[in-house]
């Protein structure tokens, strides 16, 4: 039996979601995020503000300096999980099993659904309708027979659209999209392969697989099955989350402790989004610095309060820092992560008679 997997992701999510119950922001740039005033982080950045180069990760002060128009909200988390609940209840419907990514993305394991004759497209299309009918949102969505492919597909045609890649396009279809698109690769990553004449993801079947374990390490064996259209990872429902982090190499490396801690603002900004929109609190925080001989070290704090945002995520790191030798060796890579998560509201009190 073929197997059949949607991937499922809603249009600008947070900022459609405030168009929608602000009619005075339709077809105004939105931005979602930190204050612009201070190290906030874009979380969501409706298709008009886009159309300025505005991106999810990006500091809310360049936003603002790529487009002064923009109108600028704090998120409601509350609120879209309240949504995200919904979606997902339209999810069970035709899914076996559902991968929540986030609040706004999904994969949905529809292999031998009798829902729509069995067909994934056809699925996929009455999910969408029903999203749209329920919820006033749209979202996008990729079928084919991974998640890999999925994942791919359902960009095809943002805002509001459905692609499908059946099996017998599947190796093609990959092996034409450009080596920036499949997970896990980053600009760094993507920067260093260019160097070495990838381009496409279809140049990596012209490497033998030694020549990639060389270049790549552990990766090896998973890039040459994405560029062949593989992927096995099943779909598994929702797991016990126990780390939420977010990290970035620099192409150029750093020594100054102050332009470190630049470096560093919009990433505990993004991972105190994440937290915040899991509905969680954190024991521990930790800082993960790579020396540019790419060494790997990590430094840990656990404050006697629940650590819930990002001021006291911020408020560690100084000190974190300053137990590596960062200002004395140049450092490639920066990251941030928490661990010991407790739902919030369960959380807060528990840990909070930690100290």
């Amino acid at each position: 039996m073929t197997r059949k997997v949607i991937h499922i992701d809603m249009d600008a999510f947070y900022a459609s979601v405030e168009q929608r119950d602000d009619p005075r922001l339709r077809g105004r740039p939105v931005v979602v995020g930190g204050s612009p005033d201070g190290r906030g982080v874009v979380a969501a950045a409706s298709y008009e503000a886009r159309r300025f180069g505005i991106r999810s990760a990006m500091p809310a002060a360049r936003a603002r300096r790529l487009c002064p128009q923009a109108v600028f909200l704090r998120p409601r988390f509350d609120h879209y999980r309240a949504l995200s609940r919904h979606l997902h209840a339209i999810f069970t419907d035709y899914a076996a099993a559902i991968e929540p990514l986030s609040l706004d993305e999904a994969y949905l394991e529809v292999t031998g659904s009798s829902r729509c004759q069995g067909s994934a497209t056809r699925m996929a299309e009455a999910i969408r309708a029903r999203i749209r009918a329920e919820t006033g949102l749209t979202a996008s969505a990729g079928v084919s027979y991974n998640k890999l492919l999925a994942k791919l597909a359902s960009d095809e045609r943002k805002p509001d659209g459905l692609y499908v890649v059946p099996p017998a396009d599947g190796p093609a279809y990959v092996a034409a999209q450009p080596i920036r698109r499949l997970h896990g690769v980053g600009p760094a990553t993507a920067e260093r392969m260019a160097e070495l004449g990838i381009a496409q993801v279809g140049d990596l079947l012209h490497w033998d697989l030694a020549d990639l374990h060389r270049a790549f390490g552990n990766r090896a064996g998973t890039l040459r099955d994405a560029a062949h259209g593989i992927d096995h990872r099943p779909v598994r429902r929702r797991r016990e989350r126990k780390s939420i982090g977010a990290e970035r190499t620099f192409g150029d490396d750093a020594r100054d402790p102050a332009e470190l801690q630049r470096r560093l603002a919009p990433l505990a900004a993004r991972v105190a989004e994440r937290l915040q929109a899991a509905d969680l609190v954190a024991r521990t925080v930790t800082l993960k610095l790579r020396y540019t001989d790419f060494e790997s070290i990590t430094r840990q704090a656990s404050p006697p309060q629940a650590v819930t945002g990002a001021a006291e995520i911020e408020a560690l790191l100084p000190g974190l820092l300053a137990g590596t030798e960062a200002g004395v060796r140049p450092v490639r890579l920066l990251g941030v992560s928490l661990s010991g998560l407790q739902p919030r509201r369960q959380g807060a009190d528990l840990l909070g008679g930690l100290g």
